[in-house]
Parts: C-alpha cells; structure tokens; sequence
C-alpha cells in the first residue's frame, strides 16, 4: 500500500460499518456496487486491488465477479480488517477522511479568518455588509442553510463572487455544513486576493444550530449568470494560481492521446462545472465532479491516486483552481483542459448531452438469463428487496423481506429457505434486482425471477406499497445517517472529532464507539 505502484484499496462492506473503522485512504465500495461503480473508480483493469471486509469473507464472494469484469490482479487481505486491527495496524473512523484532513490542514496552514456564529448573527442583526454564501450543494442548502446566505457550490465560487461583491469592503463570510468546504472555500476567495475580509462560520451549520441559532430552511438564492467582471476575476485568479502551483494544461490533442491509453492507465476525465452545463453538452465519457465535492468527497470518484485527473470546465478558472487543491491533496497527476469544452468541441471532440444514466456491468446478460414477472403476478412468492434499506422504509412490495444484496448468499436461506418454490426479487428500478435473481438462480433457486421494473413499476401500475423497515433479515448498516440527523450529541462528537484528526486520519477523540 505504501509502494509507488498504482493501486487501489477498497473496503467491500457496507458504509455505517466502513464509517466506524477502516483502512487509511482505503476506498469505500460495498461489495452490492462492484458493478455500478467499479468502472469508474478504477477504470484501468490490470491495477492491482486489495480488497478486505471484516473477516474475509466478502472478497471471496467478490472475487468472481471481479474476475468476470477483467480485474484480474485482486488481492485479498488476509484475515480481513480483524487481523489488521490484530496486527496492531491502525483504523481510522469517518467518511471521505482524507479530505477531512486536508481541509484541517488548509485552516492551520493559511491561518484562515473564522468567525464564530453568534458574533454572526450580531452581525446580521447590526446590518452589516455581509454576503454570506454557502459552499455546500445546492440540495444541502435548501435543507437548511444560514439566514440571508446565498447558494454557490465551493468549486463555483471562484467564478461567481464577482457578481454578488460589488463593495470591497464587504466582508464575505463562507460556511458549509461543518468544517471542511467552509475551508476551502474562504481559502479559494482569498487565493484571488480580492480586497474584501473573507472569513469561515466557525462549524458551519452544524455550530449555528448548537449555538441556539435558527437556519433558514427552503431557501432558494443562487447567485446571478456570470458576467464579465466573475468571469475576469476568474480567468485572473487562475492564471496565476496555474502559474504558482505547476498546474499543467493539456490540448484537445493530447487528451485524445490519453483516452487511448485508458483501458491501461487510470485516466478520469472530470466535469467541475455545475449539473446544468454538464447536460448542456460535455466532453463524451466525462463524469460530473462539482469542484467543490470533488474536493471535499475526492475518494468518491477516485479509487486509484496515481491516476491521471483530467478536469474540465468553460475555460481555466474553475478547472484550475480545483485541481490546485487536488495537487496539494497529494494527487501526483493532475491537468486541466486548455480551453475547456468550448475547445474540445472546436477541434471536433465528441460531446454528450445529458446526464447519462450507466448500467451495472453484466446486467444485459443478467436481464437475458433472469425471467421477469409483471406487477400483481407474484402468485405466492416470497418477495424479496435488495434496494438499500432506507429506500425499502419508503416503500416496497407489500411482504417483501429486506436483504443486502452484497450478503445475499449468506443470509438468504432464513428468507427462502425452500429453494424449490418460487422466489421474486426487487428493487426500485429493476437493476439490482436482476443481479441478485442470477445470484440466487446460480445458488440453487430455479424459480427465481425479477419484478419487472421493479417497485416504480409497482406503483405505475397502481398497486399499494407497504412503507416501514417492516421485515428486515439482516443488518442494515447500508445507510450513514448525517451528525446532524442523529441530534446534539452527535454533531458535537463529529466536531470535535474533526477538529483534531491528524495527517493519517486519527483523532484522539471518537466519531463512534468502535465495534
């Protein structure tokens, strides 16, 4: 792991379980999602997995498919997490922990401005200049976002602040759910080094609500089109933060010449604009990456960290300033798309529209070997649903039993424990539930077969769904609830933990109790 040989560590098991205790740097992939997302965080098929669970036994159940999608370098940690915790090797807790660091790391480093929530709120109260914006997604600032703040996603910023600071003595007050984004965000404006006072919301939303403060729920602001003095600002910032920070560009040319070495060396091409500009027309196989949350989420895209990121926008600005933060992160292979899209496109580079919908590998030859039933002909099959758990709560065919998908052949037989009689499995597209009809049909249930379409199809059809965690056969440590859906305490510990995570990920305070 700590070679220089390109290589990715993915943790199979479910996300509450990967959250209480995993693998530095090691990739969260649940074993039910090989399939869906295994081409994308590793797109380069000869690179070396290592792959563990709690004990083992996940990788072994794993490695077919692996095998089957031409991953033929897997390699199991033996003992899985146990005998590395028994070998005295350390874990670390959280989710997306190495962005966490570095956005720790970006606070004590450039010494960034905070300002606490309640000296906000006088602030507000006084009517001051302020523009307080939010750095989070547009759909986390609906929920619940400061008073007054206006949506800009962190990677927009660099782009956006020209057309909502006319003064420059506004002061500019940046804050996100918690630490990181406020972070990287306020570091991003004072990169630009605009005249006005930038400061971060000492934790964020999570420390406006524990301060006894109210957040405005269902907020809608965003800022204004880009004109022409973001975009100057803009264009400004990036050269010299490209020039200051080695940020490479590549041409249309030489990003031809780097998808053609793509099935042997991990290349993502990487959108960072927003979703409607993605949608609008982007480069052909390129993944939308908001700036912002590919910086704060990096492991979500990318499994591989000697692979090459390739990042993409209308020009420079937004594309340059994220993949400076990449490369501070450490990531060692990092360019940008001179000219962005605009520039593809001109020199006769394919685009796409919209927003591609991907099918798991294997599911066309799934979908042909696996008969499919229509809604309200289940006759009296045991129905069963591998949709993660939380979306089973929501709705599900009335009596289906609820099983993971990545522990189906150890956990199935207490749902169906006659393999002779007739088994239905769904989900709420059809998609994984056609998986795990081929699964159960190679373990011995001839009469297992798919709702076709799944629970939507269900409900198209105007049949009644049963809502609840009515029957579940197994743990359901699929879902992560967020610090501020599990109450007070919790967003305290999540703070706090936060606050003193080190270089490798460790704190000396406990985001969960360990199991």
């Amino acid at each position: 792991m700590a070679g220089s040989e390109p290589h990715a560590v993915l943790d199979l098991r479910e996300r509450a379980a990967y959250e209480r205790g995993h693998v530095f740097r090691a990739t969260s992939l649940p074993r039910r999602l090989l399939e869906l997302r295994l081409p994308g965080l590793v797109p380069a098929r000869g690179t070396p997995l290592a792959v563990y669970d709690a004990d083992g036994a996940l990788p072994t159940l794993a490695r077919p498919t692996l095998e089957a999608m031409g991953y033929t370098d897997v390699r199991p940690l033996a003992g899985g997490l146990e005998a590395w915790r028994a070998a005295g090797r350390p874990v670390v807790q959280g989710l997306n922990v190495p962005s966490k660091v570095f956005g720790e790391q970006a606070l004590h480093a450039h010494g960034t401005p905070q300002i606490a929530p309640r000296e906000l709120q006088a602030r507000i109260d006084r009517g001051d200049d302020l523009v307080i914006v939010d750095a989070r997604t547009p759909e986390e600032y609906a929920r619940g976002c400061i008073p007054g703040a206006i949506s800009v996603p962190g990677g927009e910023l660099v782009l956006r602040i020209g057309e909502l600071v006319a003064r420059p003595d506004t002061t500019i007050v940046v804050h996100c759910g918690g630490r990181t984004r406020s972070y990287i965000g306020a570091e991003s404006l004072r990169r630009m080094r605009l005249p006005n006072p930038v400061v971060a919301l000492e934790n964020g939303t999570m420390g406006w609500d524990l301060a006894g403060l109210t957040l405005e729920r269902g907020a809608a602001r965003r800022a204004p089109p880009v004109g022409a003095r973001g975009r100057a600002l803009g264009a400004l910032a990036a050269e010299r933060v490209a020039a200051e920070d080695g940020v490479r560009r590549v041409s249309p040319d030489e990003l031809r010449a780097l998808g053609a070495r793509a099935a042997r060396e991990n290349l993502h091409v990487l959108d960072v604009r927003t979703a409607e500009e993605y949608e609008a027309g982007h480069v052909a196989g390129a993944v939308w990456a908001p700036g912002g949350q590919l910086v704060q989420a990096t492991d979500e895209y990318v499994a591989v960290r000697a692979a090459t990121l390739l990042l993409v926008c209308d020009g420079l600005a937004r594309s340059v300033l994220t993949g400076a933060w990449l490369m501070r992160m450490g990531y060692p292979n990092v360019a940008v798309l001179a000219g962005g899209v605009a520039a593809w496109a001109a020199a006769g580079g394919a685009l796409e529209h919209g927003c591609p919908a991907a099918l798991p590998w294997g599911f066309t030859a799934a979908r042909a070997e696996v008969p499919a039933v229509a809604p309200g002909d289940l006759g009296d099959a045991t129905v069963l649903c591998v949709d993660p758990s939380d979306v089973y709560a929501r709705g599900h065919v009335p009596g289906a039993a609820w099983l993971c998908r990545s522990r189906l052949e150890l956990t199935v037989a207490a749902a169906a424990p006659d393999r002779s009689r007739p088994v239905v499995v769904t989900c709420a597209d059809g998609l994984a539930s056609t998986l795990a009809a081929q699964t159960l049909r190679r373990l011995g249930y001839p009469g297992a077969r798919v709702l076709d379409g799944g629970t939507r199809a269900w409900e198209r059809a105007g049949l009644a769904v049963e809502r609840g965690a009515t029957r579940l056969l197994d743990t359901a440590d699929d879902v992560v609830q967020k610090p501020y859906d599990r109450g007070r305490e919790a967003m305290e510990r999540y703070l706090r933990w936060e606050a003193h995570l080190d270089a490798e990920g460790r704190s000396p305070y406990e985001l969960l109790p360990r199991t």
